[in-house]
């Protein structure tokens, strides 16, 4: 499946300002595959069923911003706010993906097992793409050789 979006006021790179453009996206990785400049009404590809039409219009269309720096306390402190409203709320301000902090949860993402136990927390709540920065304290810095893209190794 794909999305195409046009609009008259797409931001792209190397424009100073938003510019008529269509680009689509595959689904199935949620990346752009093919930029094209100008609006193109919805009629070329509307009936088929594999694509998907926005026809934002004159409408802003701006890529979602990271949020590198968030405090999402689950488990452990949710009343001060968790997976389903931390992304619910930076998803309706432009947000598209936030990487929570280690240390206000508890417990903290500071070992693979407590990252685990954070991952299985956020499962089916999130409304953004998220990320976990791993903890550092006194104590684990020389149990850690690297973060990779799924886990915290230790030795």
């Amino acid at each position: 499946m794909s999305l195409i979006c046009t609009g008259r006021n797409v931001l792209l790179p190397d424009f100073s300002s938003p510019v008529p453009a269509t680009f689509t996206v595959d689904l199935s990785t949620g990346k752009i595959m093919h930029i094209e400049h100008g609006h193109q009404p919805s009629g070329r590809h509307s009936d088929d069923p594999a694509v998907q039409w926005i026809d934002a219009g004159s409408k802003y269309v701006l890529p979602g911003l990271v949020d590198a720096h968030v405090h999402l306390n689950e488990p452990g402190r949710t009343d001060w706010e968790g997976f389903r409203t931390g992304t619910r709320a930076a998803t309706s301000g432009g947000v598209t993906t936030v990487v929570d902090m280690p240390l206000n949860s508890i417990p903290p993402t500071t070992t693979v097992r407590h990252l685990d136990i954070k991952r299985k927390a956020a499962r089916d709540q999130c409304h953004s793409d998220i990320a976990f920065w791993g903890g550092v304290i006194p104590g684990n810095q020389v149990r850690r050789r690297f973060v990779t893209d799924r886990h915290m190794i230790e030795d």
